[in-house]
């Protein structure tokens, strides 16, 4: 704050957010930029000399007298991890300040010898005692205030809070997908000294970016979910770089408590925590890169009739990487929607903008959003409130139960999406602030769902032996008459339990089905060939994301599935399915 200009670069928003607020206060003017909103400390607009943003939007062209990028062992990630390459090598600032694990020193010093910087080495100790003890808690009867239990599915949030609720405790929930208003709300409730919530249950989303009063961390299980560098999940254990980052939430300095605590539920986890937090943390070899829209135009110069998808597919295969020092980052999201928006006529540009928004492709009513942004932006029709109101189901109504909260989370998506976008195209998406407006009526609403959640869960218990499943219809006729033998098994099933309150509808593409068919007829005089390749491509993802809408609402009610089984053989054995249906969705 003492240097002439200066940036910070973090790895959430709610990081930028904090620095944001802390250096304004402290009397030095700072600006916040992240993929969503720009907000000025000047009320007439006028750019601060120091930014707080969030790393992906590093301005690589501004010359900075220091700059700050946090959690650089984030170059890694095989999502993300290009954003810290891009910044520590892009950067123009007299000094960078890199902060984060000490695994990263050997890659930051390699790749410093390519570009002729001097590299100082400091390390911190953390300033109060952690201790990891030597019982597990095994029983929820044993827990006490500044407790947080950790895990790695909503399911077993869901489980915690409801056995914890049982007994009489206030819970804070935390998890990844919901608001970061709410998650600040939910900490501010943990925190308050004066509040009777004095456990929380969250994911690992605690690990970074909240600062949280918690005495003992207690690990509900040691099995997460991994990506690897192809972008396939994996289940396997923490790694030690994740359990020491999670572990290290306890007793941090300045919160209530002068130490932490460490333990894990079950008995037998308790020596295999011990084992990994005792490891070396695996030093960091590779950083990671990816495509720039530059370099796909170069590619669809020489190849104009590929899609992107393929543009992408070649990039990655001709590209020369130095193995020692790179990695190419996972490009499948962005192929992934690429596809989704493959027969809407954009210009390349465009094209690749959109399908690097950062959504997630699990989310089918997001998915569904985004594809009709597309085709509003293809039309040269904004986007406007008015008409985001009626996709979105505005006013919004407080949660009943879990699927509805689910339904909020993934809305909150749809309008981060579109706050997204009019940062990119603002003609096109001109009503940002009525979006942001709303937006924040929707975090309130998201919050008070939360912290009813047990009543929501208690709620879609109850809805469990009515089977109602979610239905889309899709953007052709064949599909739609594909999904029609779906929907009728599921009246099936509704009818042998009549007094069944219907979930809402996860996949929305209801009005998409007549916009689309039309549209595509038009588009298939126009280019009956290049239409029936890219709706075939498409028929495909949605699909995909029809079936695992299933399984994620099922999952919501407490079922469980093999990763390793087919997963349609699951769905039928659960009644969510018939063959005839899924006869029909195959031939499709």
């Amino acid at each position: 704050m003492n240097s002439e200009s200066g940036v910070y670069c973090g790895p959430l928003k709610l990081l930028a957010s904090e620095v944001f607020y802390k250096t304004n206060a402290a009397g030095t003017k700072c600006d916040l930029v992240t993929g969503e909103e720009r907000r000025f400390a000047d009320p007439e607009g006028k750019p601060a000399n120091h930014v707080a943003c969030t790393v992906e939007m590093t301005n690589l062209t501004t010359v900075y007298e220091v700059a700050i990028i946090d959690e650089i062992q984030m170059m890694r990630d095989p999502q993300r991890g290009w954003a810290w390459t891009r910044a520590l090598l892009g950067l123009q600032a007299k000094e960078i300040h890199l902060c984060g694990e000490k695994s990263t020193v050997r890659l930051v010093e390699d790749l410093m010898v390519t570009t002729g910087d001097q590299v100082e080495i400091r390390e911190y100790k953390r300033l109060t005692k952690l201790n990891y003890q030597d019982r597990a808690l095994e029983t929820f009867d044993n827990v006490k205030a500044g407790d947080c239990f950790v895990c790695f599915s909503k399911n077993d949030i869901f489980h915690i809070t409801r056995e914890l609720e049982r007994r009489g405790h206030e819970v804070a929930v935390i998890y990844g997908s919901l608001p970061p208003g709410t998650k600040l709300l939910q900490a501010q409730r943990f925190n308050d000294p004066n509040d009777p919530c004095k456990i929380m249950v969250a994911t690992d989303a605690i690990g970074m970016g909240l600062n949280l009063s918690i005495k003992r961390i207690i690990f509900y299980s040691l099995v997460k979910p991994q990506l690897n560098e192809q972008g396939e999940k994996e289940k396997d254990t923490v790694t030690t770089s994740q359990a020491l980052q999670i572990a290290g939430r306890a007793g941090r300095f300045a919160s209530a408590f002068p130490d932490g605590e460490v333990t894990t539920f079950r008995r037998d986890d308790l020596p295999l925590l011990k084992d990994i937090v005792s490891r070396q943390v695996e030093t960091i070899k590779r950083a990671g890169l990816h495509p720039t829209a530059e370099q796909i135009e170069m590619f669809a110069y020489h190849l104009p009739k590929h899609s992107l998808s393929s543009l992408i597919d070649i990039f990655v295969v001709l590209s020369q990487l130095d193995d020692s020092l790179f990695f190419m980052c996972n490009v499948e999201d962005v192929k992934f929607l690429a596809d989704i928006i493959e027969h809407v006529p954009l210009p390349l540009r465009a094209r690749y903008t959109f399908s690097c928004a950062p959504i997630n492709k699990k989310m089918p009513f997001v998915c569904t959003i985004f594809l009709k942004y597309a085709r509003q932006f293809s039309r040269s029709e904004p986007t406007t409130f008015d008409w985001l109101a009626k996709q979105i189901g505005w006013p919004f109504e407080i949660p009943n139960t879990i699927m509805d909260l689910v339904h909020l989370e993934e809305v909150f998506d749809c309008l981060d999406l579109y706050l997204w976008l009019s940062f990119r195209f603002a003609d096109m998406f001109p009503d940002k602030e009525l979006i942001r407006g709303i937006q924040a009526e929707l975090d309130q609403i998201i919050h008070s769902g939360v912290q009813n959640i047990v009543k929501l869960i208690h709620r879609t218990n109850r809805l469990e032996d009515a089977k109602d499943v979610a239905v889309t219809t899709l953007n052709t006729e064949k599909t739609a008459e594909a999904v029609a033998v779906v929907t009728e098994d599921i009246k099936s099933i509704n009818k042998s339990s009549s007094n069944a309150t219907p979930i809402r509808a996860i996949i929305g593409l209801e009005e998409e089905l007549d916009t689309s068919v039309q549209d595509n007829k038009v588009e298939k005089q126009q280019d009956e060939e290049k239409l029936s390749t890219s709706l075939t491509m498409n028929t495909h993802k949605v699909l995909h994301s029809y079936l695992n809408a299933l399984k994620t609402q099922t999952e919501t009610r407490g079922h469980e599935f093999n990763e390793t089984e087919d997963l349609i053989k699951q769905l039928i054995s659960k009644g969510l399915l018939s063959q005839r249906s899924v006869d029909k969705l195959e031939k499709q």
